[in-house]
């Protein structure tokens, strides 16, 4: 079967993963490559660090894709004497493209959230905070009666008609329309001056707004009128399926000790491990998670009644307000580290990659990255000859006395 170029397979992705749905603050899409050459081998990684692009040179691949952005700032020079700048000319003398998708993957159903959620074992989930539906129109239109085909298919490849897996979904229903032709008019149907009955199909199809162009475009090429009726109605908007986080249910409850070794076994290893914060005799059931930095969504998480929150990165002040918030009682809290929250998407996004291009009639081959690119390697915890309890240790200083 044979490859498709760089650019088909960023259309892939970017439907997977819309670039809009990033957070304004984010960098996400090709960060190097060219459009046109073709990719046979596509590793996947969390970070793009020297490693994972040598890993990636070493296997031949053409595309690295990673869910961490090489950029999240401006920069003036990628020259060689920063680490990023090597990475940069690592991937290029190397024929290697750089794409990643951040909180566009964050947030996108099948993404990152979804897919830890998955491993920490819920079943049915919704985001924690969900973005709003695309802005959708219903496009009403008119055509003789026996000519409605023709029109349905020239105005689905122009955008309309696609509602989740379906496409070229359209609403028809007959009656009669009138028209008076005027002066400068060249109908059709029917004479100027003269008032004209046709039996016609009503057409209704929905289409993103975004495409409203495009469809009222594609109306007027392939209608046989020469002035079509139209109109386009603005639906309202609802919660859609992306969004921050995720919140669902186990199977069945259990402790929050025993939810803990869960995360612990299914995520891969760091030197940090796992921290949680609450009674591990307590029973859980309700879960929250968000892969990568998550405190900024534990006022949310407590509002849709999680009993534990799976993330990364919580900070000292926020998980101590969490705890004072609910002394006795959920959210507890489930810290783990963040490279780890996000790997699980990886073996998904692969999975998914490589049946969107199967559909397309293409083949890749995907490699999911195993190395630990976690920044912390180790870890101590205090000694044997160590004082008990949480008195700390101490020194003598002639000079201040006993300190801390």
């Amino acid at each position: 079967m044979p490859a498709l170029r760089l650019a088909e397979i960023i259309r892939i992705l970017e439907t997977r993963y819309p670039p809009q749905t990033a957070e304004a603050w984010d960098a996400v899409g090709l960060v190097t490559g060219d459009p046109e050459q073709e990719i046979r081998k596509v590793l996947l990684a969390v970070d793009p660090v020297a490693q994972t692009v040598q890993e990636a040179l070493d296997w031949g691949a053409d595309l690295l894709l990673t869910h961490h952005p090489l950029f999240l700032r401006g920069v003036s020079s990628v020259a060689a004497t920063t680490a990023k700048g090597r990475v940069v000319h690592e991937l290029l003398r190397g024929g290697c493209a750089l794409f990643n998708a951040h909180t566009n993957a964050d947030a996108a159903p099948g993404g990152v959230a979804e897919a830890l959620a998955r491993a920490v074992g819920l079943g049915e989930t919704r985001p924690i905070l969900a973005h709003p539906s695309a802005s959708l129109d219903v496009l009403v239109t008119y055509i003789p009666v026996g000519q409605s085909s023709a029109l349905i298919d020239a105005l689905a490849a122009a955008g309309a008609g696609a509602i989740g897996d379906y496409t070229a979904c359209a609403w028809e229903s007959d009656g009669v329309g009138q028209f008076l032709p005027g002066p400068g008019a060249h109908p059709t149907i029917g004479s100027v001056g003269e008032v004209t009955r046709v039996p016609e199909t009503r057409i209704e199809m929905v289409l993103p707004r975004s495409r409203r162009q495009d469809v009222l475009e594609a109306l007027r090429a392939a209608h046989p009128y020469e002035e079509p009726a139209f109109s386009f109605i603005e639906l309202g908007s609802w919660s859609s399926a992306a969004g921050t986080g995720r919140i669902g249910d186990l199977p069945a409850p259990m402790s929050l000790r025993a939810f803990a070794q869960i995360v612990a076994d299914v995520l891969p290893g760091t030197a940090g491990g796992i921290r949680v914060s609450g009674d591990l005799d307590a029973q859980v059931r309700t879960v929250a998670v968000c892969g990568g930095s998550g405190d900024s969504l534990l006022d949310a998480v407590r509002a849709a009644g999680a009993d534990v929150y799976v993330t990364a990165d919580l900070r000292h002040h926020r998980a101590s307000e969490a705890r004072e918030d609910s002394p006795a009682g959920p959210p507890f809290l489930v810290d783990v580290a963040h490279w780890a929250s996000e790997w699980p998407w990886l073996p998904r996004a692969a999975a998914d990659l490589r049946a969107d291009v199967e559909a397309a009639g293409a083949t890749v081959e995907t490699r999911v990255s195993e190395t630990v690119t976690d920044p912390w390697t180790a870890r101590f915890e205090r000694g044997a000859g160590a004082p008990p309890g949480p008195e700390p240790a101490m020194h003598a200083d002639p000079t201040l006395g006993a300190q801390p």
